[in-house]
């Protein structure tokens, strides 16, 4: 198995809408992409503010494997996520780990 962690920070605070919308489709990624065991999204709502450097939501999906999450980031579904990105993403941090 795999772990993929991302947080993701924009160039500006996202209003609760957008926000929401961003969480909604992470969600549905499970659904649509084979090979993903779980994963869970959310607001990033650390005590910690200058540690979190502006980040402001996460994702972790777990996946069946290697492969699994090598097809993951090609998917058309991740791909259509990718894009909504566009024009208002600063930064991403990405980080895989097997388990």
């Amino acid at each position: 198995m795999y772990e993929h962690l991302v947080v993701f920070k924009f160039k500006q605070e996202l209003s609760q809408e957008k926000e929401q919308e961003l969480l909604n489709k992470l969600k549905s990624l499970k659904k649509d992409i084979p090979g993903i065991i779980t994963l869970t999204t959310g607001h990033n709502e650390t005590e910690e503010k200058e540690r979190a450097q502006g980040y402001s939501i996460g994702l972790r999906v777990t996946f069946e494997s290697k492969s699994a999450l090598q097809a993951y980031g090609p998917h058309p579904a991740h791909q259509k996520f990718v894009q909504q990105l566009d024009g208002i993403i600063e930064d991403v941090i990405v980080v895989d780990y097997p388990i």
